[in-house]
């Protein structure tokens, strides 16, 4: 795979970067806006993450309207706040029933707004502007924003239904994106930001990923849904590709030999287009200096002495910490990648040595060599087919939106709404409530949690469904029960799990506030794959084991030093 340069890609105006969260697309997007401009481009960089640190990066205050970087001459930096649109929007869309209706489904109104989808529709609102502006084309030679708009998200604000009177009429259940019509005059606007998107003269989609297996079928899934609505103008960027190991150092070896063995098993989908990489890098991409030496080929390393990490709690105490205090659910829950699967593993692991009943439950397929050795230690394993239970449900919803005779742009929006990623949850999160309740007579360690979002969702469902006729499937009595034993710290914890990088911790702290709204409060928290763990010889490995420890830091004050580290493993 060929190193990327981007003075040898034919660059469309508007450059779109995607990708899962921690693989680097706000870095990459910065290093290419930066490269830009140091070729006598006049570059507009735009961002929509709300964990962004592009005010620390560019050393000066950002707002949404555009700042000129000082150390840049040439580059125009508009940091949005998408959480920030996300309110203001929800606000715009409840304020006309405020009196009208019962202050319950006010509520419940407000929670329907409160996902992740939502702040995405609101991030694209904004963005769209940026998009259509004629004044902006002509001003700057590329526009970059680094991230792009799901295909889910697209394909909602195209559908028909979503401007009707059926949003105004189902404002609570276990919808994701809730109303939309509160955006009905922006139509015209987001009909032609679609449409300037699958121009391949005008946008090239940039799929950024790390050279992992998971990351890897997220872009290839993404590629998919794009592609879907005719954005096919797209490249890749694998991020953080080691360039060569240390025949002497075990961990360079196994890193090397990981990653290209993701490489080797890339999607199809991937294939199909252009691929270039990037380095693993050293150092921080904290500052403009750093982020200039992202995409050449001077690689410093800082030379930090480097000593393994010492200290702190491990697996075993929190293990212990959970066994002593009788908790009878335990969930892994973090952003897909972290390992939440096989930490969960160990967990139910511990437990059985302490002389614990488990039973683990999963839904990763991709798991089943765990499974072989837990049910030779004697803990029973359940595996959930996702989707299986995920078809049910929607096959479930469709017939009840059938019986209540609805048109069929209106179904369009309940297929749509379907395919959202909390839709998923509930789905499979439904199967997980049976499982719990065999913590009557055992410990029941689960792969996966819902978000907070979705509990709240799920709660609403069940305690308003008499005031509204809903369209949604039948919510479970087990369902029900779950939401108090989640509240209950003396039975339930919920193990948030990370990885010592900034957009992964991030993250984890995002899913810990959404946790508290529905009144879940979590005491540990696992940073995994730690390389400050390991006995690494690799210098270049080392430094980049260095740059773990402010994130580390993090980590611990978030979680009151109920962290437990783990350290980096070839799995």
């Amino acid at each position: 795979m060929e190193t990327l340069d981007i003075t040898k890609i034919a660059l469309t105006k508007y450059l779109f970067f995607t990708g899962k969260g921690g693989v680097g697309k706000t870095s990459i997007a910065c290093a290419t806006a930066v490269g830009l401009v140091d070729r006598d481009k006049r570059i507009l960089l735009i961002s929509t993450d709300p964990a962004s640190n592009l005010q620390d990066v560019f050393e000066q205050e950002l707002n949404g309207h555009g700042t000129d970087i000082s150390g840049v001459p040439g580059l125009t930096v508009v940091n949005l706040d998408p959480e920030q649109a996300a309110a203001e929007y929800r606000e715009s869309v409840i304020a006309p029933y405020r009196g009208k209706l019962p202050e319950s489904v006010i509520r419940n109104m407000e929670e329907q707004l409160s996902g992740s989808c939502t702040v995405e529709i609101a991030a694209f609102n904004q963005f769209s502007d940026f998009i259509t502006d004629r004044e902006k084309q002509e001003r700057y030679d590329h526009i970059l924003f680094d991230t792009a708009p799901t295909g889910h998200t697209l394909r909602m604000l195209q559908l028909p239904s979503a401007w009707s009177t059926f949003i105004n009429e189902s404002t609570h259940g276990a919808s994701c994106l809730g109303q939309l019509s509160g955006l009905e005059e922006r139509k015209g606007v987001y009909q032609q930001a679609v449409k300037t998107l699958a121009d391949p003269g005008t946008t090239l989609l940039v799929l950024v990923s790390r050279p992992d297996k998971s990351p890897l079928q997220e872009a290839a899934r993404s590629s998919r849904e794009l592609q879907l609505l005719g954005i096919e103008n797209q490249f890749l960027i694998v991020n953080g590709v080691l360039q060569q190991a240390d025949e002497r150092d075990d961990i360079s070896c196994q890193l090397r030999n990981r990653q290209q063995e993701a490489l080797q098993g890339m999607p199809e989908t991937l294939k199909d287009f252009p691929a270039y990489s990037v380095p693993l890098r050293s150092y921080n991409l904290s500052n403009v200096a750093a982020i200039r030496r992202m995409l050449s080929e001077d690689d410093l390393l800082f030379g930090v002495p480097y000593k393994p990490l010492e200290g702190g709690k491990r697996l075993d105490d929190l293990v212990h910490d959970l066994y002593t205090s009788s908790k009878r659910v335990i969930f892994t829950m973090g952003k897909g990648g972290v390992g939440k699967t096989t930490l969960a593993t160990r967990i139910a692991m511990g437990l059985n040595s302490l002389g614990a009943k488990v039973h683990l439950t999963t839904t990763d397929p991709a798991n089943h060599l765990n499974y072989d050795i837990v049910t030779r230690e004697g803990i029973e394993v359940s595996k959930i087919d996702e989707s299986e239970v995920l078809e049910a449900y929607k096959n479930e919803v469709r017939d009840k939106a059938r019986e209540n005779h609805i048109t069929e742009s209106d179904m369009e929006y309940i297929e749509e709404d379907l395919r959202s990623p909390c839709t998923q949850e509930i789905a499979v999160f439904k199967a997980f409530a049976d499982i719990v309740e065999k913590a009557e007579t055992e410990i029941v360690v689960i792969d996966t949690a819902p978000t907070g979002h979705t509990l709240l969702l799920l709660d609403a469902t069940e305690s308003y469904h008499h005031e509204v006729e809903r369209t949604r499937g039948e919510i479970s009595g087990a369902v029900a029960k779950l939401l108090p034993r989640l509240r209950n710290p003396d039975e339930t914890e919920v193990v948030i799990v990370t990885l010592p990088e900034a957009t992964p911790v991030f993250e984890a702290e995002r899913l810990q506030q959404d946790l508290h709204r529905a009144g879940i409060h979590n005491k540990w928290w696992v940073v995994n794959s730690c390389l400050s763990l390991t006995r690494t010889t690799n210098p270049f490995l080392q430094a980049k084991a260095a740059s773990e420890l402010g994130w580390i830091g993090k980590v611990n004050e978030l979680s009151g030093n109920n962290t437990a580290l783990v350290e980096w493993q070839n799995l």
